[in-house]
């Protein structure tokens, strides 16, 4: 199916709809292609190639809303398909701010090229893709004698999809992702395994970085886990890694959604324009970066895609509302979700950072933990390396990191010169000092 036939058929699910009584309708029709493939000891474990066509409906009744999905596009199907999800809408409970955005939100959309997808896709072959794959996992194997294992990866995809509303919104979208990866095991005189990884995620193949990069980071982040241990519970400055940093950026996304303000489950309410961290903080959300993993045009809603300060020098400047919540809260919709989130950098090198430490603990990976969004508490399982007076002295493990979120975010004293480039959330290195550490 072409991009004509699936505007043809997007508009075609929307006319039935409301001819059967529907009172709005919102339609999404995609085609994603699909490549998977696993080396482990020099074999092809895993290879799945896949491609699959969709089609979402969502039907709004009488101020009822569902959501429907199926993966047969023919007319014959869809009429029995739309019909039944008319019928089974119609016993919902009422819930009066139910209805599509207002066509006003869909205004100011920008015709630009934000360079997401790859044309030269089709045409990369398939023998290129395992030696990817086989290039890491050499790389990665050649590097020490205490390996137990390492399993490399290739994955690409090709989305093509189309999104039309009935009062209105009509658009189009065309993306790739690459990504390569290494994941190795170690052994650690028989008394652990340590395990750590490498990736990369790029919009476009030759952007990927040179296979033994990522093979020779795997094995130099395992092996360098050799001895690791607990420490004394206390108060360390605190270094986290510009990979992992995401995971307490994820902490703050969930209190920044209005769903959180209106359900009264935020510990950021009524928080806007007042601080609520250090002056190091500023953070965008910047939907237009050229090749960016969130880069886009419009959101899932179909609201026009705008660049935002969030946080700036620390202060609230803006949260996440989607259309649904902004009608219960009386706040113009923004958008429900992240596009690419930008942390304004600063001028150290993690190195630089490292160095200036008397008594600190490098961040290297998160295991688990939760944080509350009510209340800001946080605690989190933590691996990385003990620093002192400027030195990586020995790595830890089986720690964590409490405190709330508020509090940490305030303890922000540096941000690297070293944004994460592999995702959507492209964090430098962080630094916070007097972080509160069980250990021993």
């Amino acid at each position: 199916m072409n991009k004509k036939e699936r505007i043809d058929l997007a508009k075609w699910s929307i006319m039935y709809a409301k001819k059967i009584g529907s009172n709005e309708a919102s339609v999404f029709i995609s085609k994603t292609n699909k490549i998977e493939i696993e080396i482990c000891k020099k074999k092809i474990e895993k290879l799945i190639e896949s491609t699959q066509n969709s089609l979402n409906l969502s039907l709004y009744v009488d101020n009822r809303f569902s959501s429907h999905y199926t993966n047969i596009l023919k007319k014959e199907h869809l009429k029995n398909f739309i019909e039944k999800a008319y019928l089974m809408t119609k016993h919902l409970y009422v819930d009066t701010y139910r209805s599509l955005p207002d066509p006003e939100l869909y205004k100011d959309q920008k015709k630009i090229d934000i360079k997401i997808n790859d044309q030269s896709y089709k045409s990369i072959e398939y023998k290129k893709k395992v030696k990817i794959a086989n290039d890491i996992e050499k790389s990665a194997m050649s590097k020490s004698n205490n390996i137990i294992s390492v399993t490399s990866s290739f994955y690409d995809s090709h989305e093509e999809y189309v999104k039309f509303q009935s009062n209105g919104f009509l658009g189009e979208k065309e993306s790739t992702i690459f990504s390569c990866t290494a994941e190795v095991t170690v052994n650690d005189n028989d008394r652990a395994r340590p395990e750590d990884w490498s990736c990369a995620n790029v919009r476009f193949f030759k952007d990927l970085p040179d296979p033994e990069l990522i093979g020779k980071s795997a094995i130099n982040r395992a092996l360098r886990k050799i001895g690791q241990t607990k420490i004394k519970t206390g108060i360390y400055d605190m270094v986290v890694e510009n990979r992992v940093a995401s995971k307490l950026i994820h902490a703050l996304y969930l209190p920044m959604k209005a769903k959180s303000i209106q359900q009264k489950s935020s510990f950021l309410e009524n928080k806007i324009n007042k601080k609520i961290a250090s002056e190091k903080l500023t953070i965008t959300d910047d939907p237009f970066i050229i090749k960016g993993l969130g880069s886009r045009l419009f959101d899932s809603e179909g609201i026009s895609a705008k660049k935002r300060t969030i946080i700036d020098r620390g202060i609230l400047k803006s949260i996440y509302v989607d259309s649904y919540y902004g009608k219960k809260l009386k706040m113009k919709p923004t958008t429900g979700s992240f596009s690419n989130i930008v942390l304004k950098k600063g001028t150290k090198s993690i190195e630089d950072i490292t160095k200036t430490i008397k008594k600190g603990i490098m961040i290297t990976e998160f295991l688990g933990g939760n944080s509350n969004s009510l209340t800001g508490d946080f605690s989190f399982g933590i691996v990385g390396l003990y620093i002192e007076h400027g030195q990586i002295i020995k790595p830890v493990n089986e720690m964590n990191i409490t405190g709330d979120l508020e509090t940490l975010w305030k303890h922000l004293y540096d941000v690297g010169n070293d944004p994460y480039i592999y995702s959507s959330l492209m964090i430098p290195t962080l630094y916070f000092k007097d972080i509160n550490f069980s250990g021993l």
